[in-house]
């Protein structure tokens, strides 16, 4: 089985077609599958999926390109929610430079205010970090981050970045990405770090793999990841599978 550690099922994208799109996840094997929140919505359509599916589960948080968006009231709502027993960890924080809606300094505040509240929770912390990876590593070390560790999702960044992040307590998430022909540092970290610290996802409906690229990604698309990976590594499909779900279960503490 796979699963999926970070989807949107909750995007505008799905609302005509969720439930069959559900269904192809699981009718590839995708047995789980978490979806993240980062505002408002998003958030109230995450929780709605846990309910209405056993086998989905909620990560919830404030995504730091709408950091200018986010009030203290905000946050009170979303440690309120996190002690719902499927919500599994907080995110996707983080910081995003590619985007300038909202300033690095309130990106960077909001970024903070998140560790803390994981850290207050006991919850893994999911990372998006876009162009900012200096800024993303200091601000996890001064918070001390290892205390509950997390995932570096949708990792793109290189083997000694990763190697940093793991050593913080963090597992490196790789998405369709890897699957890219010219994607050179997402196919170095798939070959070069452990097994144990990686884990699978689509960041659907975005980033789909190979040979869908510039389509509508979907959960059922993650064994394709999980592939590359496998052909990278010389390994099969299968011990990739099982590793991830393994590492996935870990992180986000799903009791099977």
């Amino acid at each position: 089985m796979f699963i999926d550690t970070h989807v949107h099922l909750n995007a505008d994208q799905y609302e005509e077609d969720v439930k069959e799109v559900i269904q192809r996840a699981l009718d590839a094997k995708v047995e789980k599958m978490v979806v993240v929140g980062f505002d408002r919505k998003t958030i109230e359509k995450a929780m709605e999926l846990t309910e209405q599916y056993p086998f989905i589960y909620a990560v919830i948080g404030w995504h730091p390109v709408d950091a200018i968006d986010c009030t203290e009231e905000d946050l009170k709502w979303i440690e309120s929610l996190a002690a719902h027993p499927k919500v599994v960890g907080i995110g996707e924080t983080g910081l995003d430079y590619y985007w300038d809606k909202s300033p690095k300094d309130i990106q960077q505040e909001l970024f903070r205010k998140q560790i803390k509240l994981a850290q207050k929770l006991d919850l893994p912390i999911i990372i998006h970090n876009r162009d900012a990876t200096a800024d993303v590593i200091r601000i996890l070390q001064e918070e001390h981050a290892e205390k509950t560790g997390g995932i570096m999702h949708c990792f793109g960044g290189s083997v000694e970045t990763a190697k940093i992040c793991i050593g913080m307590n963090f597992m490196i998430s790789l998405g369709g990405p890897v699957t890219f022909k010219n994607a050179k540092m997402p196919k170095q970290v798939a070959e070069e770090i452990s097994l144990d610290h990686l884990l699978i996802e689509t960041d659907a409906p975005y980033l789909a793999p190979h040979p869908y690229r510039g389509k509508r990604n979907e959960p059922s698309l993650v064994p394709l990841v999980a592939e590359e990976i496998a052909r990278l590594k010389g390994l099969s499909v299968n011990e990739i599978a099982k590793k991830t779900t393994e590492n996935a279960l870990k992180i986000f503490r799903i009791n099977e």
